[in-house]
């Protein structure tokens, strides 16, 4: 069974809460929420509204969440019933909820499942629905129609193999996304367990939280089990559920991660964690390329290809073994060609891990059909709360352009070009300088995305650089000495923002960002949420240009951190710097 998202909500069937002028929700018709930050409710009430709502404005006193038809189906695979999130809205509101809202959300969660893909009796795969007017309906739509096969019977379609992804896919856009419970290919046995002291010679074993999401994502083998996305942030040890999942299923499995760097801290958590040995855990990379029962592979030599006439030459490794299972790291950036390539292995056990579900592309549609819906989810303030990851401070250092030459050069700019002139504003460095010497004893993490700003910043405080143009062996020593502290602080370009493991990193200092990029932001931040040796906070500094479209897209970028219950600190840039004016000489 399916584990519902960590939620308030009261016990479906339960009498309707009246509503409370006190309450911080207003609901309204069009499927929006009002939320009150200010609130003494505010916390719990968001915790409650998350599992089946997405934060789209959050402006300093009143944050806006939008009820969509695909947070509903994720709620809903999840386990969360149309009552349950019916009741989360009574609970908080302070007005009556609107009259269409019970029909309208009753309505769309009842999609989810009313057609399911199953296996018939004689093995053949087959699309039913109880609901025959529908099932005739869905059957007549001319996109659909090609990917049908013969009628079975009353309320069934025979299904081709081949067509199983597309045909989740087109469903969706239909708005009755299937619930597939046609089972999967067993694949190759891997006999491996979990140690109880790692390799290394330290204690390991797996959190609570790690266990269940394992679990629920293999449902103790049933059908409903085996494809699905767990998302837990940055920090939270997603690749010990990748491992806890790959033990539980004793199947040969194919990861697929973002960077070479992400292959090897894959390949060695596996190994340091895992009765499995080197000759069993192989890398498939640009610079490698071997396949063993457990291979590990990045996107970028998947959707490799010297011609874009041509086909992707190494799509053959998803046939090169009999795979028992897919793992999909950063499920939120897999390419567009994996998606194609997804739909075709749909027999295939599919495991998604990711921090968020936010793709900048809108393709999370996608995600839930061809990877599987959210099958587990914990608010990142429950697990810091807990312990589990750092406390992390959020500030916004506002800078101005520094100069009327700079500001009119901006003035004449074009939209793309006005960003990058307020992103690699001079005057950030220093803001820079001044958080140094603020943590100079302490591991700090320099990150961006202009690489001539962060040249620029390296040579000025003469901190060792990693961009993607850095040799793998200078960055891991990079990397160790800096997990060692005999490097305390580093420049990252982009590279920096995925699977690098920097467990005493403290300090995050974001010069420049992509755009809008809310995955991002999470991504950086949970560059400092690992547990600290002995405690302490982690501290994470945004600098961005005032009254430029750099603080527009600042807003956006910070959304989904709000929606985990972050909230930012606003300075402006003589804050920071007057303490150092009022500093007594010689220190």
């Amino acid at each position: 069974m399916t584990m519902p998202p960590k939620t308030k909500a009261p016990a479906a069937g339960a009498a309707p809460p009246t509503f409370d002028p006190a309450n911080p929700f207003i609901v309204q018709s069009d499927r929006s929420v009002l939320v009150e930050v200010d609130n003494p409710k505010y916390a719990e009430a968001r915790d409650a509204l998350a599992p089946f709502a997405e934060l789209e404005k959050s402006p300093e006193h009143i944050h806006t969440y939008r009820i969509s038809n695909l947070s509903l189906w994720n709620a809903a695979a999840a386990g969360l019933t149309a009552d349950q999130v019916l009741d989360v809205l009574r609970t908080y509101t302070k007005f009556p909820i609107p009259n269409n809202l019970p029909a309208d959300i009753t309505e769309t969660v009842s999609r989810y499942g009313r057609l399911k893909l199953e296996r018939a009796a004689d093995g053949r795969l087959r699309l039913v629905c109880a609901d025959r007017p529908l099932l005739e309906e869905i059957s007549r739509q001319k996109k659909l129609k090609e990917y049908l096969g013969e009628k079975l019977d009353d309320v069934s379609f025979a299904v081709e193999p081949a067509f199983r992804g597309v045909l989740k896919q087109l469903l969706i856009t239909l708005g009755y996304p299937a619930e597939d419970i046609a089972g999967y290919t067993e694949g190759a046995a891997l006999p491996v367990s979990l140690r109880e002291v790692a390799a290394s010679g330290l204690p390991f074993h797996v959190r609570d939280y790690q266990r269940e999401a394992a679990d629920v994502f293999h449902a103790g083998g049933d059908v409903r089990g085996g494809s699905g996305v767990i998302v837990l942030p940055c920090g939270a040890g997603k690749t010990v559920v990748g491992i806890a999942a790959m033990c539980l299923l004793q199947k040969a499995t194919l990861v697929l991660t973002t960077s070479i760097t992400a292959v090897k801290q894959w390949h060695r958590e596996i190994i340091d964690k895992t009765t499995l040995t080197e000759n069993e855990v192989k890398e498939y990379t640009g610079e490698t390329k071997e396949i063993g029962p457990v291979t590990v592979a990045t996107y970028q030599i998947i959707t490799y290809r010297p011609d874009k006439t041509e086909e992707f030459p190494h799509f053959g490794l998803f046939d090169q073994r009999d795979w028992g299972l897919i793992v999909y790291d950063e499920v939120h950036l897999l390419p567009a060609p994996v998606f194609r390539v997804t739909a075709q292995i749909q027999a295939r056990r599919r495991l998604g891990l990711t921090a968020t579900l936010i793709r900048e592309d809108g393709r999370e549609g996608d995600v839930f059909s061809l990877i599987g819906p959210k099958k587990y989810d914990v608010p990142w303030r429950e697990l810091e709360g807990k312990g589990w990851i750092a406390s992390a401070s959020c500030t916004e250092i506002r800078v101005a352009l520094p100069d009327d030459k700079l500001r009119m050069e901006y003035a004449v700019a074009d939209h793309r070009h006005k960003y990058r002139i307020a992103s690699e504003n001079p005057a950030k460095e220093e803001v820079v300088e001044e958080l140094l010497e603020q943590y100079g004893d302490q591991r700090v993490i320099i990150i961006g995305q202009y690489l001539s700003q962060l040249r620029t910043m390296a040579e000025r405080f003469d901190i060792p650089l990693i961009t993607g143009a850095t040799g793998n062996a200078e960055r891991e020593e990079l990397y160790n000495k800096f997990r060692r502290g005999e490097v305390r602080h580093l420049v990252l370009s982009k590279v920096g923002n995925f699977a690098i493991d920097l467990p005493d990193a403290n300090v995050l200092i974001q010069v420049s960002g992509t755009f809008g990029s809310r995955q991002e932001e999470a991504q950086r931040l949970g560059r400092v949420l690992r547990p600290k040796e002995g405690g302490g906070d982690a501290a994470f500094y945004s600098l961005v240009t005032r009254d430029t479209r750099e603080l527009d897209f600042a807003h956006h970028r910070q959304m989904f951190l709000t929606e985990q219950g972050y909230s930012y600190a606003i300075m402006d840039e003589k804050e920071v710097l007057s303490a150092r004016r009022h500093k007594p000489v010689g220190t």
